[in-house]
């Protein structure tokens, strides 16, 4: 397959996030369409400057490179903080997938949750003394976009800018470094399986090697094309849950059939774990009446991880 770079739609963010009123409503409306009806957008003018994103990614290939013995001094914990070895994850969430999937063939390194005191869960590594200033940076930057952006998806949702501020007072976050080493994948083997995001959205820095891909509305599967100096954004299955189905979270894999190493740094954006998620305004009607009953997002985490993730099967809450 060869990406189509029509699939995706391309905004330019810069005059809606510096507060031009026209452009927020216009970016909006663009925004409203891609996520009813892609549930992928580009960002270009998101304010990251591209030497932070590439020592994210810089760092990220020096810890994957890390003996095995050191990178397991941070295993993965309940709190989905940690290493995880590659065999620790098989999607299982999505409705089409296969019950005989294999272990994903890739190894992530997690950063949680954002501390009380502002503190970024990002560990001092002697041996990669760049590390933390590095990825701790690009968390932050990502948090900053991700709680700019707030205002465009509830005016795309046709809601008042502030609607969603009292549910990410304190979000739930996730920075992933994800490493895909060059593979032959078996049938039902992937890189990571086809599955939906948790998250309400996911920023994804872009990644040079290809290997992500989307599958349409209609079945189909295509690439997605890597273009340089964007951001990479997509709806998860908490907004889609949220605003009953009127935005889609659209089911994604990603694998590395190059002979290169694939990085990926996917930034997970969710509400207050506390937050108690009811049908919003406007998103239930005679046509598609309210479809979920409200639950909080520790309660869908709790739900999500135990499913996907081999050292949280079987944990009780």
């Amino acid at each position: 397959m060869n990406p189509d770079p029509g699939i995706i739609p391309v905004l330019d963010v810069t005059r809606a996030l510096a507060g031009d009123p026209a452009a927020a409503e216009d970016t909006a409306s663009l925004l409203r369409a891609a996520s009813e009806e892609t549930g992928f957008v580009f960002i270009r003018g998101h304010g990251i400057p591209a030497s932070k994103i590439a020592a994210g990614f810089a760092a990220a290939e020096a810890f994957h490179s890390l003996p095995a013995a050191i990178k397991n001094h941070w295993p993965i914990n309940d709190a989905m903080e940690g290493y995880l070895a590659q065999g620790g994850a098989t999607f299982t969430t999505s409705p089409d997938l296969s019950a005989e999937n294999r272990s994903d063939r890739n190894a992530a390194f997690f950063i949680g949750d954002i501390r009380p005191d502002g503190t970024i869960p990002c560990p001092d590594i002697a041996e990669l003394p760049d590390f933390r200033p590095a990825i701790s940076a690009l968390y932050q930057a990502f948090l900053t976009l991700s709680h700019a952006l707030l205002p465009l998806y509830a005016r795309a949702l046709r809601l008042p800018s502030d609607t969603f501020e009292p549910a990410f007072r304190h979000p739930m976050t996730t920075l992933r470094l994800t490493h895909y080493p060059p593979a032959q994948y078996q049938p039902d083997e992937y890189g990571i399986a086809p599955h939906v995001d948790s998250s309400f959205i996911t920023l994804l820095a872009q990644n040079p090697v290809p290997g992500l891909q989307l599958r349409l509305r209609d079945g189909r599967w295509t690439d997605a094309p890597s273009l340089p100096d964007t951001l990479l954004i997509n709806t998860g299955d908490m907004l889609r849950r949220w605003s009953n189905d009127r935005f889609i979270a659209t089911p994604h894999r990603a694998s590395n059939a190059s002979e290169k190493d694939r990085h990926a740094i996917p930034f997970f954006f969710h509400p207050d774990k506390e937050y108690r998620m009811t049908c919003l305004p406007g998103c239930e009607t005679p046509e598609r009446p309210e479809g979920y009953p409200p639950l909080t997002a520790a309660e869908y985490m709790t739900w999500f991880n135990r499913n996907n993730y081999r050292h949280m099967a079987g944990k009780s809450a």
